[in-house]
């Protein structure tokens, strides 16, 4: 298959045929062929091991270098154009000008800039970026392990190499991938690899397991770096060490350069759109003002100028700023925000893929029901104080089910059962007859055995069940109706156990195995990992805006369906990750579209799965938690990780949730919404208006005998226009836009900047006309009032243009912007309006404007917003386009 090969040319492959050779070795050929001895290694085998393989240590991303991350702030196509605009405009208006006639305007507006963009971006991505080598942390402990000529003793696991001989007891964390050659009752969680959350009992061989791709993970004597020995001992030979591990592959695709997201791809592409008018334009402006004026370097000048105001400089101060704002809006609501452009990707996300264990659900085993042998739950606190005396009574390794059910008796207040009994005696758990027993004693010496364990193990020890207050024989039909009562939970995404006890004991002390036997049946115990209690609402809030939820998962499909039957998602189209294994590309790109449930995943299964959605032109994001999750993380536009998480998945996530409320889900999607739309506001007015100005600017250059506006003109109309468009951060969406999913599109972006941005040249031309014939300024000496009367006009143009674009509504009318915007907009209109009267205004060749001017120029603008309301409306209509 096409994406088996792909995974398995990839550097970051795991070597799973090396795995299934070393598992499916005889124990009496296992020394040998790892290279080794029951004695262990010698010390110069040890040596010369470690020369060749290195520290056991995976590879984990090193903390930035400030420097680097400030430069690298400045890798961006527009500041790119910016820096060099600069250095033109400081070669020419500077180092290259007459004595006294330095002209510093140019140089410090667009110098400006660039630096408060960088510096802001710069200083919000090294706050999040403060993590410390997480991954280091995680495997930095020690083993006990053997070597020639010395007794078991404690090494630093950065130490193993291949072939060394460890031993493992409960508690203790697996330090490599390695092959158990003796265990005893073994069972390891793998949860944080796989997402499952039962314990995998280990032996020394595979118990008659089919070998198949996929399987790995699942090999019954192979442990994995990671994962954690929860009861039982075993000694194992470690085979693989460090990066080469089942954790080291994860953690190797993790580290470098990450996926490129949306907000990525559709930033360039707007980017370089822009770049490609500018650099079509600018050179028409030259030559046509070169051949019209014969002032060869006065049009060079001029057409940098244009070239100025036809690139949106604020751009990426409006980016940062925007994202910025978004990062705090999140943080108040206990969100850290790692990564920027993470904000902009939450608004555009249309799907959401999803671990289980840890973020649908709460990660921790509760007692959900207690019945009685018949299935009823009437008086049904005598299973619950029964199961509580065994849990309680026990001296064992306490389960995830005890545990759940200590909790649920201590939330009830029962604790004080206990007091009326004391322990006579219990017989321990073992995983071959999967019970336990504990025999109690009441005040009046009545003595009994409580067991509780697996349900076909309990049956087997059963000859009557007790429901109705009755005792009956355990019939084949009654066991039959057992075996139904727990499958039904099973279905249900419950773990079931069942409780049986037998009274009136007259034996005292050394009770064993056989002593569970003629046994009363009294009912059952079900448990589950149940979903978070924001889970349903969150799903239901996200499908309301548009995003569709994808469970992925390395749980069973039984408990993933169940799950997600809880909290609302589709269940009927589901695939396992053996299926997934054996579709080839052209199947599996189909099946996912449908597919809502994914369960047996591997890490890399999880990852393709993400990469195939965005290859159908989807905005994906993923929610997730452990080691298993971490190369999704990175892979999807927006990976989303918890407070409790392990620390790679928090490395590899772009938004961390500080509280287990999934609500913040839909507060992350409605803010990046808001912050695309402000974004998007900003590109569409700046672009379409300033290529209505540089159309206005080459139909003046080929008819006028003079400059319509001087190079310092353009950059002070530029920079009072750019001071407009700060507050645009602030701005409001209209509701109706936070409604769906919005990406970058700079195919519309162009379409719009056609047809809107000719509107203002129309009444540019208007006011050329205006100043040409009523004003009469139609020669080189008349000039000054000319360019002054089109740096006002244009300039309020242009600002209003802000509240045309900002709303497909009637701005002012159906839609107000806020006061910031609103503020600024009139303050900005009134500085231009004022500049030609001051002496400011005279030093940089404009002139007081007639008071006539002023009965012409209301009707210019109220006409070109009616008519940029009527094009607008139109446009929309007609592309099926929000603004």
């Amino acid at each position: 298959m096409v994406w088996k090969k792909r995974l398995r040319s990839s550097q970051y492959t795991f070597n799973s045929e090396k795995v299934f050779l070393v598992a499916t070795q005889p124990s009496k050929s296992i020394y040998s062929y790892l290279q080794t001895t029951k004695l262990g290694l010698t010390q110069g085998e040890v040596q010369e091991r470690q020369s060749i393989y290195g520290r056991n240590e995976v590879i984990h991303e090193q903390k930035k270098n400030p420097f680097i991350l400030f430069i690298r702030t400045f890798i961006n196509p527009f500041i790119g154009v910016l820096t060099g605009l600069a250095i033109i405009s400081l070669l020419l208006d500077v180092l290259m000008a007459e004595p006294g006639e330095q002209e510093w305007t140019g140089v410090i507006i667009i110098s400006s800039m660039v630096l408060f963009s960088a510096v802001l971006r710069f200083w919000q991505e090294w706050k999040a970026n403060e993590a410390t080598d997480s991954l280091m942390k995680m495997v930095k402990n020690t083993c006990l392990a053997k070597r020639a000529g010395e007794r078991e003793e404690e090494i630093d696991i950065t130490e193993l190499v291949p072939g060394d001989i460890v031993y493992l007891a409960a508690g203790d964390m697996i330090p490599a991938d390695i092959r158990i050659i003796d265990s005893k009752d073994l069972f390891i969680s793998q949860a944080s690899l796989t997402g499952e959350s039962e314990p995998i009992e280990k032996f020394p061989e595979v118990q008659g397991q089919q070998f198949r791709k996929g399987s790995v993970i699942e090999l019954d004597n192979i442990c994995y770096m990671g994962s954690n020995v929860i009861s039982g001992a075993a000694k194992g030979i470690v085979f693989e060490t460090g990066n080469k591990t089942y954790l080291g592959t994860i953690a190797k695709s993790l580290v470098g350069h990450r996926a490129t997201t949306a907000f990525d791809k559709g930033i360039s592409k707007v980017s370089f759109l822009l770049i490609r008018f500018m650099l079509v334009m600018v050179p028409f402006v030259f030559f046509v003002n070169g051949f019209t004026k014969g002032d060869w370097f006065e049009a060079f000048i001029f057409a940098i100028s244009v070239a100025v105001g036809l690139t949106p400089e604020m751009l990426p101060m409006i980016v940062t700023a925007n994202l910025s704002k978004g990062a705090i809006t999140m943080s108040k609501k206990k969100t850290i925000v790692k990564n920027l452009n993470a904000i902009q990707n939450f608004g555009a996300m249309d799907i959401l893929c999803t671990d289980k264990t840890g973020t649908l659900t709460c990660d921790k085993i509760v007692l959900e029901k207690y019945i009685n042998a018949d299935g009823s739950d009437d008086n049904s606190k005598r299973i619950l104080r029964h199961a509580y005396f065994n849990s309680y009574f026990q001296t064992g390794l306490r389960n995830l089910m005890d545990k759940a059910i200590l909790s649920h008796v201590r939330e009830l207040n029962l604790e004080h059962l206990k007091d009326d009994y004391t322990k006579v005696d219990e017989i321990p758990f073992d995983f071959t007859r999967r019970r336990m027993s504990v025999v109690i004693e009441d005040r009046q010496g009545k003595r009994q055995i409580i067991t509780k364990g697996a349900v076909e193990e309990i049956l087997d020890v059963c000859s009557y069940a007790e429901f109705n207050g009755q005792i009956h024989p355990l019939t084949d039909a009654l066991k039959t109706k057992a075996q139904k009562i727990s499958e039904e939970m099973n279905r249900q995404g419950m773990r079931v156990l069942a409780v049986s006890q037998k009274s009136f004991i007259e034996k005292d002390c050394n009770f064993a195995i056989e002593d569970e036997k003629e046994m009363v049946l009294i009912g059952y115990l079900a448990f589950l990992d149940p979903p978070k209690p924001s889970v349903a609402e969150a799903i239901e809030q996200l499908y309301t805006h548009g995003v569709v939820v994808k469970i992925l998962s390395g749980d069973n499909d039984i408990v993933v369906k169940a799950i997600a039957r809880q909290v609302g998602i589709d269940t009927s189209h589901s695939l396992s990750g053996l299926e997934v294994e054996e579709m080839d590309d052209t199947a599996l790109k189909e099946a996912v579209k449908n597919t809502t449930l994914f369960s047996k995943l591997t890490p890399f299964q999880k990852t393709y799965i993400i990469s195939l959605l965005q290859e159908q032109g989807n905005t994906v994001g993923f929610l997730g938690d452990g080691i298993n999750d971490a190369g999704a993380l990175r892979q999807s536009d927006i990976g989303i990780s918890v407070d409790s998480a392990v620390d790679i998945a928090k490395e590899s996530a772009d938004i961390i949730l500080l509280e287990k409320d999934l609500m913040v889900l839909e507060d992350g999607v409605l803010e990046g919404r808001k912050t695309f739309g402000n974004i998007n506001k900003y590109i569409k007015m700046t672009a379409s208006s300033n290529f209505g100005n540089m159309f206005s600017v080459m139909f003046a250059s080929a008819f006028l005998p003079f400059l319509p506006m001087m190079p310092i003109h353009l950059l002070i109309q530029n920079l009072l226009y750019d001071i407009s468009q700060t507050t645009i951060p602030f701005d409001r969406m209209d509701p109706e836009f936070l409604k769906k999913p919005r990406k970058w599109d700079a195919s519309d972006l162009s379409r719009f900047m056609i047809y809107i941005g000719p509107i203002s040249s129309i009444f540019d031309i208007i006011t050329y006309l205006v100043m040409w014939y009523v004003f009469s300024c139609n020669t080189p000496e008349h000039q000054t009032l000319f360019q002054t009367g089109w740096f006002v006009e244009g300039l309020l143009s242009q600002t209003l243009i802000v509240h045309m674009i900002r709303t497909r509504k009637i701005p002012f009318i159906q839609s107000r912007a806020t006061w910031p915007v609103m503020g600024l907009t009139l303050l900005v209109m009134a500085i231009g309006i004022i500049i030609p009267f001051t002496s400011f205004g005279r030093s940089i060749g404009l002139t007081a404007l007639p008071l006539g001017y002023f009965l012409w120029l209301p009707g210019i603008l109220l006409s070109y917003c009616i008519l940029t309301q009527l094009v607008k409306s139109w446009y929309i209509r007609k592309f099926a386009r929000w603004l």
